[in-house]
């Protein structure tokens, strides 16, 4: 009897800690589009920090382990697009305002999931020229740290724009 309890109360746990991440929202100006761009120019961002640890007991003592990880949503961004083509400026030039695009992002929400919890990034891109809303992203990340959250959500937003596949495993968080 204590045998299926226990089994009864993984099972419960293991259910609980699963989650999928929301699918990803993008909406897309009618009269222009990203093709029309060749720079792009990002507002700068702050670096994110997170940790995750561990502390484990048993009969012999305590052992425990962390890890720190840091990223910068401005230098994720820049590195997607330049690998796609685009020229990043330092700043906003008068001689190709027309052809330059600006990528603001913002951290826009946290979703509890099971045991922890997702965070939600929206990337804009709006026009130099016109400032006018080209296209917006949204979506979700989940990793180990808040950096890998981050990290997570930009590059599943930024596929989403570029119409990028990739095989998105399911999977159980815990």
């Amino acid at each position: 009897m204590k045998r299926i309890f226990t089994i009864i109360l993984l099972v419960g746990f293991c259910l609980y800690s699963c989650g999928t991440l929301q699918p990803v929202s993008m909406t897309k100006s009618q009269e222009d589009s990203l093709d029309n761009y060749k720079y792009f120019y990002v507002n700068p961002t702050g670096v994110k920090t997170g940790s995750a640890g561990y502390v484990v007991g048993n009969q012999y003592g305590v052992y425990g382990g962390s890890s720190t990880k840091s990223t910068d949503p401005c230098d994720i961004i820049s590195g997607y697009l330049i690998k796609r083509g685009f020229i990043r400026v330092a700043e906003i030039e008068d001689n190709i305002k027309g052809e330059t695009v600006v990528v603001s992002y913002g951290e826009t929400g946290r979703r509890t999931m099971g045991l922890g919890y997702a965070i939600e990034v929206t990337i804009q891109f709006s026009s130099a020229k016109t400032h006018a809303v080209v296209c917006t992203v949204t979506g979700e990340g989940r990793g180990d740290t808040e950096a890998d959250d981050i990290r997570l959500a930009i590059t599943r937003c930024l596929d989403t724009v570029f119409g990028v596949v990739r095989q998105e495993k399911e999977e159980s968080f815990y």
